[in-house]
C-alpha cells in the first residue's frame, strides 16, 4: 500500500500520554497516514521535542493549529481523528471540526477518547462533569462501548469508553450477559501514575506515589456511573457496580478485580470456561488459568483475564494497558472498525514484558 492509499489521520490532544501512544501506534500502522499532530499551544514546534522516544519516527513533523487541521481537513475527500483532548475540551473541538468537514464535503470518522461522549445524553453527562456539556447535538452521532461488546456499530464516530470502564467492562459483561451473577458487583481497581495525565500532580509525583498503595474516590469515583451504563447497555441487566480505585506505584496498567454472588453453584473450571467462550473470538482478550500480571500486557492492546469461583462467589481479574487498550489502543482498534479495516491492524505486538 502507498502513502498516497492509506488513510489521512490526524491526532488531537497535543502533548498528552496518550496522544504520544496515538502517534506511536499511527506511526507503525500498515494502513494509517498521520497527516497532523494538533497543539494549539505548541504549533509550529517539532512533535519530537514532547515525544523524544518517538524522534526517529517523526523526523521534522511539527504540532499543526486548530486553522492548520481545519485547512487540512477541507482538502480530504476522507480523514480520521483520533481525538485525545480533555473532559470538556473535546466536544466543542470535536463539533468544530465536524462542521469544517460538512461544509468541505470531506466525510470524517472520529474516535473520541475523552468522556464528552460516553453518555448517551447531556444531562447524564453534566451530573458526573459538573459543567455543561460542549456539544449536546451530536451526542447521537457517537456510540460508547468495548469492541467486544458491539457486533455492530450505527454511528459513524465512537466514544472510546474510560481505562478503568474498560478493564472493568472486560470482567463484568460476561457474568451479567450469561446470566451467572447476581447483578451487584463489587470492584477493586488498581492503576498506574499514567492515568492522571502526564501535568505533575499529588497523583502522579514519584516519590509521592512510589512504594505505596492507597485507595481514592471510594464508593464516589466519576467513572462508576459510566461502567454501570455501558455494562446495561452490553449485558441486558439493570447492574449496581460499587467501585474502590486505588494508585498504585508503577506507571502503566491497571488490574482490577471484580467479585459478585453467583445466581447457581459454579466452580472455577466452569466459570474459565464461559469466560474462554465470550471471547472465543475477541483477539485481544486472553483467557486462561493463570492469574494475570501487568507485565504480560503493558505497552499491549491485550488484555488478560482469569477467575476463580467457590460455588456461590465469582472473582474475575482482569488486567490492561491504560494508555493503549484503556485508550490510544483501543481507539485504533474501533477506528480499524470505522474505516473497514482488519480490527487487529497495527496492534498485535506483544508486550514486551519486564518493563
Amino acid at each position: 500500500m502507498t502513502q498516497a492509499q492509506k488513510t489521512p489521520t490526524i491526532i488531537l490532544g497535543g502533548t498528552g500520554y496518550v496522544a504520544g501512544e496515538l502517534l506511536r501506534l499511527v506511526l507503525g500502522h500498515p494502513q494509517l497516514q498521520l497527516s497532523a499532530i494538533l497543539s494549539d499551544s505548541q504549533p509550529g514546534e517539532p512533535v519530537a521535542k514532547s515525544f523524544l522516544h518517538l524522534a526517529p519516527a517523526l523526523q521534522e513533523l511539527k504540532f499543526s493549529s486548530l486553522d492548520d487541521v481545519k485547512k487540512l481537513i477541507a482538502t480530504l475527500p476522507v480523514c480520521a481523528i483520533l481525538a485525545a483532548a480533555p473532559h470538556g475540551v473535546s466536544a466543542a473541538l470535536i463539533n468544530g471540526l465536524l462542521t469544517t468537514a460538512e461544509q468541505a464535503g470531506t466525510r470524517l470518522h472520529i474516535v473520541d477518547i475523552s468522556a464528552d461522549f460516553r453518555y448517551r445524553a447531556a444531562a447524564a453527562y453534566e451530573a458526573v462533569y459538573k459543567h455543561p456539556h460542549g456539544a449536546p447535538h451530536r451526542l447521537a452521532e457517537f456510540t460508547c462501548a468495548v469492541p467486544e461488546h458491539l457486533a455492530q456499530h450505527t454511528t459513524r464516530h465512537i466514544a472510546h469508553p474510560g481505562c478503568f470502564a474498560t478493564a472493568t467492562l472486560l470482567a463484568s459483561v460476561p457474568l451479567l450477559q450469561l446470566g451467572l451473577i447476581e447483578p451487584q458487583l463489587f470492584v477493586a481497581g488498581i492503576t498506574g501514575s499514567t492515568g492522571s495525565g502526564r501535568t505533575p500532580g499529588a497523583g502522579t509525583h514519584h516519590p509521592q506515589r512510589h512504594g505505596d498503595l492507597y485507595a481514592y474516590n471510594a464508593l464516589a469515583h466519576r467513572h462508576t456511573p459510566e461502567i454501570t451504563a455501558l455494562a446495561a447497555a452490553a449485558s441486558g441487566t439493570s447492574p449496581d457496580f460499587r467501585f474502590v480505585p486505588h494508585s498504585g506505584p508503577f506507571a502503566r496498567g491497571i488490574h482490577v478485580t471484580v467479585q459478585a454472588r453467583t445466581l447457581k453453584p459454579i466452580n472455577t473450571h466452569e466459570l474459565l470456561a464461559a469466560l474462554h467462550a465470550f471471547y472465543n473470538k475477541s483477539p485481544f482478550v486472553l483467557v486462561g488459568p493463570d492469574l494475570p500480571h501487568l507485565k504480560d500486557v503493558v505497552a499491549s492492546n491485550y488484555a488478560r483475564i482469569s477467575a476463580a469461583a467457590d460455588g456461590d462467589t465469582v472473582a474475575v481479574m482482569c488486567v490492561v494497558d491504560n494508555l493503549v487498550k484503556g485508550a490510544a489502543g483501543g481507539a485504533v482498534q474501533w477506528l480499524n472498525r470505522l474505516l473497514g479495516f482488519g480490527e487487529t491492524a497495527g496492534l498485535t505486538a506483544p508486550a514486551p514484558g519486564w518493563t
